[in-house]
């Protein structure tokens, strides 16, 4: 049975939230304020978490990094109030996944979570190989690890799913319309710009200090992932 860790100080949100997991197979573990949180996440190895932004005593966005910087693919999806664009990024750029805004539909946040664990949990044999290859950029399917010119490259579950379907299409420009589907699973919206945030956030991990660059735009059409 797959644990979920929620973080929520809204007891009657943190209580549905709970229930309707665990009716559909979950086990569920609540914290209702940031340092409860904050204990469970050290002591406990969960599937996934989902936090709030305003808790009591650590924000969500201390806690995103806290929970982070100890394991770099677990899934974070952010579940809050705060709606505004600044608030996204900076959800983003502690290490969140993904981003909800309350009030939500329950079927949508049961949605991406199961598309964030088949993706995590699920190691890929295809006929593509377990192994994929782009110049120094070495990529483990079934570990989900990444190298590059020796060096463990730590990208969260989300990073390493927008890295590995460029590699499996090397070469290919894919839009950002199809990254929506074939990355996030779900549909998207994305004039938020969280892919072009995303992809940012990809590059600085596998191209800032390196000399060649893997990852590119062709501008107005997509990315690939290619040596050149």
């Amino acid at each position: 049975m797959q644990k979920i860790l929620v973080v929520e100080d809204e007891v009657k949100v943190a209580n549905a939230v709970k229930k309707g997991l665990e009716e559909n197979g979950f086990e569920v573990e609540v914290a209702y304020d940031g340092r409860m949180g904050k204990s469970l996440a050290a002591s406990h190895n969960y599937d996934l978490v989902i936090l709030d932004l305003n808790l009591p005593h650590a924000n969500g966005y201390e806690l995103c990094e806290v929970i982070r910087s100890r394991n770099a693919k677990v899934p974070i999806i952010m579940l809050t109030a705060l709606g505004g664009l600044d608030d996204k990024m900076q959800a983003f750029d502690t290490g969140a996944d993904d981003y909800l805004v309350k009030p939500f539909d329950f079927r949508e946040l049961l949605a991406r979570i199961r598309v964030f664990l088949k993706r995590v949990g699920t190691e890929v044999t295809t006929g593509a190989g377990t192994r994929l290859v782009i110049a120094d950029l070495e990529i483990d399917r079934e570990k989900k690890d990444v190298v590059r010119a020796g060096k463990k490259i730590m990208l969260t579950a989300k990073e390493y799913q927008l890295l590995e379907f460029p590699a499996l299409n090397k070469g290919k420009v894919i839009s950002k319309l199809t990254i929506a589907e074939k990355v996030w699973d779900i549909d998207f919206d994305t004039g938020t710009n969280v892919i072009e945030v995303y992809v940012n956030f990809l590059r600085k991990k596998i191209d800032k200090d390196f000399d060649t660059k893997l990852l590119h735009t062709k501008t107005g059409m997509g990315y690939y992932l290619a040596e050149e």
